[in-house]
């Protein structure tokens, strides 16, 4: 039987964002624009300070009481950008990103994707045959409880392609074991100007290439 692959995290830009977030349901929290500079809110939310090149920030809260990022960034001022991080995960919150990533899909299918991570879980421990195959090609090293896959030229971060190995059980805590290979394909992968009615060709083209670095003739799962 064939892995399955699953889409954990999406990001996209649009010019129309918050046109589809009018309704009751959203409530959107400006953190960064002009006259506006609440960077201490950003930090409680996301755990993680704002970057210089993020040059509008706001925190979309829905009624299912999620929180998202909403990002302007300096290389594309006219577009904003929405993160979904935790699709595929053991948790209720999960659940609920689903559910609001379906009710927005037919919105927003024109959209151009900036990011996707696609994971491939494993019961127990990740065959030891795809981490020598993922050392063919990467240097790994760890921090804290991951194993990060680097090229030889590669500092902190990848624009092309990120490769992550992690205990995702310790992370959720759960009560059985399961090891999380993640593949967070990034902007310069998706040059091709894809967009969120692209995902069929997308996922063949990134199956493919989970193939040349593990492998495994992985099939991902649609949204």
């Amino acid at each position: 039987m064939k892995p399955k692959g699953v889409i954990d995290s999406l990001n996209f830009s649009s010019e129309n964002l918050e046109a589809f977030l009018r309704d009751e349901n959203y409530i959107i929290e400006v953190v960064k624009s002009i006259g506006v500079f609440k960077p201490d809110r950003w930090v409680q939310e996301f755990k993680k300070p704002l970057t210089r090149n993020i040059v509008e920030a706001k925190i979309l809260h829905t009624s299912t009481g999620l929180v998202l990022p909403i990002k302007r960034h300096s290389t594309s001022q006219t577009k904003q950008t929405l993160e979904f991080a935790g699709l595929h995960s053991y948790t209720d919150k999960s659940k609920l990103l689903s559910e609001l990533l379906n009710d927005l899909l037919e919105h927003i299918q024109e959209e151009k994707i900036t990011r996707l991570d696609v994971a491939i879980d494993f019961k127990g421990k990740i065959p030891n045959k795809v981490i020598k195959k993922l050392c063919e090609s990467r240097v790994p090293f760890s921090w804290c409880n991951s194993r990060y896959l680097k090229t030889e030229s590669e500092k902190k971060t990848n624009t092309h392609i990120n490769i992550i190995l992690y205990p995702k059980h310790i992370k959720e805590n759960l009560d059985y074991e399961i090891e999380r290979l993640e593949f967070s394909f990034r902007g310069s992968y998706f040059r091709g100007q894809y967009f969120v009615k692209d995902m069929q060709k997308i996922s063949l083209k990134m199956q493919k290439t989970i193939r040349r670095f593990t492998g495994l003739e992985v099939v991902i799962k649609s949204l």
